[in-house]
């Protein structure tokens, strides 16, 4: 009986500091792959695009469960697509990507027209009510070969929770801070899902909570 009670103690524990499994879907908070694609722009070596988001107001942030892309067919025979997340660059009054934050999982070579999903490789925290970029590139200059974004000419994504997301598509040459330009009326189509994360407090108290309840059994069964 003793080591069943133990056991259990010890399970209980484990629970509580546990880090949180991350589902792979999450919630979608913002989403404009309900919309009918009117084109597509290019990504290359030499054609980086970025589009911006806003997370929402969960005092705890939340973890990038993922992104979905809707492509187009590719052009030529491009190499080496890269998904990243960016953060907004500290230049004052800059609405645009700062530096990459994480590089996400998925197909490298999206060449046939689609959804693809990319996803962190490891748990990615997103403060909360702050603006990222998802930011796309690949391996080969846009005159030999390049990947399409499909895009649209309205800007209506679908939107919960306080996130915010859309606006007209960002494009650089080099994916340099200060060098990006607006494709005006160019909306890509995309979506990405999270999962809220527990205020620290709550956790904290929690995990105290446990530590507190096998010390009182234990407690007990010495007396």
């Amino acid at each position: 009986m003793k080591k069943i009670i133990l056991f259990a103690d010890l399970a209980l524990a484990l629970a509580l500091l546990s880090p949180p499994i991350v589902h792979a879907q999450g919630t979608t908070y913002v989403s404009s792959l309900g919309q009918t694609s009117t084109g597509s722009s290019a990504v290359g070596s030499d054609s980086w695009l970025a589009e911006l988001f806003r997370t929402g107001a969960n005092p705890g942030g939340y973890l990038l469960n993922s992104i979905q892309l809707a492509l187009t067919d590719a052009t030529g025979n491009p190499s080496a697509f890269t998904a990243m997340i960016y953060n907004q660059s500290p230049f004052l009054g800059a609405i645009e990507p700062g530096s990459s934050i994480a590089s996400l999982s998925g197909s490298l070579t999206p060449v046939a027209a689609g959804t693809y999903t990319y996803s962190p490789a490891s748990n990615l925290t997103l403060s909360p009510s702050t603006y990222y970029f998802i930011v796309l590139t690949a391996g080969t200059p846009v005159a030999s070969a390049a990947y399409e974004w499909s895009t649209t000419s309205t800007d209506a994504p679908t939107l919960s929770n306080g996130w915010e997301g859309g606006g007209d598509l960002l494009s650089s040459s080099d994916g340099l801070a200060r060098n990006w330009d607006e494709l005006l009326s160019t909306y890509p189509l995309f979506a990405i899902s999270g999962t809220p994360v527990p205020e620290p407090s709550v956790l904290g108290l929690l995990v105290l909570g446990g530590f507190f309840l096998v010390w009182h059994r234990r407690k007990a069964k010495a007396i």
